[in-house]
């Protein structure tokens, strides 16, 4: 494997040093380190971070590879700065057996552009009635230690409760998507004045926090770990701190379109702003950024969900709902984050890869995510350029689908390289000696 010297690059942000990856690891750091048989990339004082780790990405693979593959979707990861990604269980066939999360597997091992730990599903079919062999899929080749029927919340409170019985044999997680079904029927956008100007059926926010309540209740109960899929409102927030102030184990996620898009956005009947949880108001996103600053909300995930273009461009009561996101998080982060204060650049890698990898329990193992830009640590890093910034266009996207809610707009940062284990899987050509083979980026 090639030796890499990243010459000038700022780990966390702070003071500038040299970086050199060796045999898939960080072997040094430190001033004006002689180049010897490395190839050379000029950082030019960029932001160096531990890889990225999603914890909820949907790769669509198998079934809908109309709208997305392992393979272009982990493109996308790595263009966005991630080196790890958990592939959600909402597949067809679903993710509830060890055979399906280990084609998922095998088929993010064979791409090569990032990690992909599969989500196996709570229950079978995704059905919430019968539970799922979460045992073999914890024992498959694939590890499995996150378990969620994201897109549909387990609303059987007796199910939810020996399902967090369960993954504690094997310190596993249940990953809820709270929406209370029988408060949701119908429902097109967020309940409150927009949704009423507009004639549609609202998504209240206690649908959310109802079941997140019932959920940190039984969590404590059991003596299990819940996260908290996607949360949006206020509400949930408060909630979250309070379940965190009785030393539960209860960790959640914010995605970053939560973090900056509001509801008034419904008024264009635009569909690319139809997503579930939908858009709320400007004080829930408030809300969710002070909880983000604050630890409440333990780490950012993209919700990464492509659909084909039949699927998004229709009519706001047709279309699916869903908004990629790997190759815009950071930007979002960095714009809604990073620029007003509210964090620096280690609490970044601390939102967006240390604590991921922990809630999945990616930081273990012969190779683990999310660890510190520390000498022996894999080398799973990825470089940006905190100076550039970048215009969204969908048709430049490594996504096999275009639903991003960003077209046109201008984001801060931009990823110039990405390193899984010492090897470029994203690598801008002008900042190297010596261009070598990758996804590459214009």
């Amino acid at each position: 494997m090639s030796a890499w010297l990243l010459r000038d690059v700022r780990p966390y942000g702070e003071d500038a040093v040299d970086v050199r990856l060796v045999d898939g690891r960080i072997a040094e750091l430190g001033r004006d380190l002689p180049t010897g048989d490395s190839r050379v990339l000029d950082g030019a004082s960029g932001v160096l971070l531990p890889g990225l780790v999603d914890l909820h990405t949907h790769l669509r693979e198998p079934g809908r590879e109309d709208a997305e593959t392992v393979e272009t979707g982990t493109r996308a990861a790595a263009l966005g700065g991630f080196t790890a990604v958990h592939a959600m269980a909402n597949t067809d066939p679903v993710a509830d057996t060890a055979g399906v999360v280990e084609q998922v597997w095998r088929l993010g091992r064979d791409a090569g552009h990032c990690d992909v730990a599969p989500v196996g599903a709570v229950t079978i079919g995704l059905a919430g009635e019968t539970m799922a062999e979460l045992g073999t899929m914890a024992d498959s080749a694939a590890r499995v230690r996150v378990f969620s029927d994201d897109g549909r919340c387990v609303s059987d409170a007796g199910l939810m409760r020996r399902a967090l019985e369960y993954v504690k044999a094997f310190d596993g997680v249940v990953a809820q998507h709270a929406q209370e079904p029988r408060l949701t029927v119908g429902a097109q956008m967020n309940e409150g004045v927009v949704s009423s100007m507009l004639g549609l059926t609202g998504w209240p926010a206690v649908a959310e926090e109802a079941v997140i309540a019932r959920d940190c209740l039984l969590a404590a109960h059991v003596g299990s770990r819940l996260h908290v899929c996607h949360v949006s409102t206020a509400g949930s927030v408060e909630l979250v701190r309070w379940a965190k102030s009785k030393g539960w184990d209860v960790t959640v996620e914010v995605t970053p379109h939560h973090l900056l898009l509001t509801d008034d956005l419904a008024t264009t009947y635009d569909p690319v702003f139809k997503v579930n949880p939908p858009l709320r108001t400007a004080a829930d996103v408030e809300a969710l950024r002070a909880g983000l600053a604050d630890g409440t909300i333990d780490c950012v995930a993209t919700d990464h969900a492509p659909h084909a273009l039949e699927d998004k461009e229709a009519e706001w009561g047709a279309a699916l709902p869903g908004m990629t996101g790997l190759e815009t998080a950071l930007g979002v982060v960095v714009e809604t984050m990073v620029a007003p204060g509210r964090l620096t650049w280690r609490q970044v890698a601390q939102r967006l890869s240390a604590a991921p990898a922990r809630i999945g329990r990616l930081d273990e193992g012969p190779s683990p995510q999310g660890r510190p830009l520390a000498v022996g640590e894999p080398a799973n890093v990825v470089l940006v350029d905190p100076a550039a910034s970048w215009t969204v266009d969908p048709r430049q996207s490594a996504s096999r689908s275009r639903n991003t809610p960003f077209a046109g707009r201008t984001l801060p940062s931009r990823v110039v390289a990405t390193f899984l284990r010492g090897r470029p899987t994203v690598l801008d050509s002008a900042i190297v000696e010596t261009a070598h083979a990758g996804p590459g980026r214009a």
